[in-house]
């Protein structure tokens, strides 16, 4: 019996001896390398519904880089996302498609100034059915043939607000103010016009380019609406601000430029 426990006492010995040799090579290995673990994190990112298609391939891109990074989209008006965030909601990083709703955050603080930057432009367009051929331009919109126009809704969708500051630059807006629908996004906009619930509507140049349901028939002079840009930022209260910061170096990089582009945005990032 006594040879018995002897070997036993041996086995587990030499069990513990291997154990704390693994583990000393690999904190030696870590301490060489100077690199901590590499951990999985999720990065929850609030953008204008624009913005959409575009980081859904800037998404796949990153991930191909980063594959311990998970992006969460959260899409939307960017005024609805400004609020959203105001009311303590779980956001890592912001892309508005109007410096407005930027500012208002950076006001109350809850961004981190450094890392913000005004990296997108865009045009605003009037668009119509693509078998439509009620109107060819803005002034149309008085025509009594057009009953509803699409329009975002100006406190919250960026985009709604250009429309109204061209509109009402054209002195129309106060003309066809009983035609007006508002929309909850430019996106909701586009997808009346795409199925006819709307005679015509404005929206980006972006969205326009992304639909074959719609024409565009005129795009608003740039000095007729405030500039359509487009800042992004990490939120201060981000739980994983280097992550955050890393995507946000990202979007603003040579890499990410030919991605926003192809969908019709001006880069501008420097």
């Amino acid at each position: 019996m006594k040879k018995f426990q002897s070997i036993i006492a041996i086995v587990i010995t030499i069990v513990l001896a291997i154990g704390l040799i693994g583990c000393g090579t690999k904190n030696t290995a870590d301490i060489k390398s100077g690199q901590p673990e590499a951990k999985n994190v999720t990065l929850t990112v609030s953008a204008a519904a624009s913005l959409k298609d575009a980081m859904e391939e800037i998404k796949t891109l990153y991930s191909q880089e980063k594959p311990g990074v998970t992006i969460t989209y959260n899409f939307g008006a960017s005024g609805s996302l400004q609020q959203q965030i105001e009311q303590g909601a779980d956001v890592d990083v912001f892309l508005s498609a109007a410096t407005k709703q930027m500012d208002a955050l950076k006001v109350k603080g809850l961004i981190l100034d450094d890392t913000r930057k005004d990296f997108l432009k865009n045009d605003i367009v009037l668009v119509i059915p693509k078998d439509s051929s009620l109107i060819a331009d803005f002034k149309d919109l008085t025509n009594a043939n057009v009953k509803k126009f699409a329009l975002g809704e100006p406190k919250s969708v960026p985009a709604g607000q250009y429309g109204q500051e061209v509109l009402t630059k054209l002195n129309l807006m106060d003309a066809i103010k009983s035609k007006v629908v508002y929309g909850k996004d430019v996106r909701e906009v586009l997808t009346w016009v795409e199925t006819g619930n709307a005679d015509a509507g404005i929206v980006y140049g972006t969205d326009a380019k992304t639909s074959a349901k719609v024409k565009t028939v005129a795009t608003a002079s740039e000095d007729s609406h405030t500039p359509v840009l487009y800042p992004a930022a990490v939120i201060k209260a981000s739980k994983n601000v280097d992550a955050a910061k890393d995507f946000i170096n990202f979007l603003y990089s040579d890499k990410a430029k030919p991605v926003f582009e192809k969908y019709g945005f001006v880069f501008v990032a420097k």
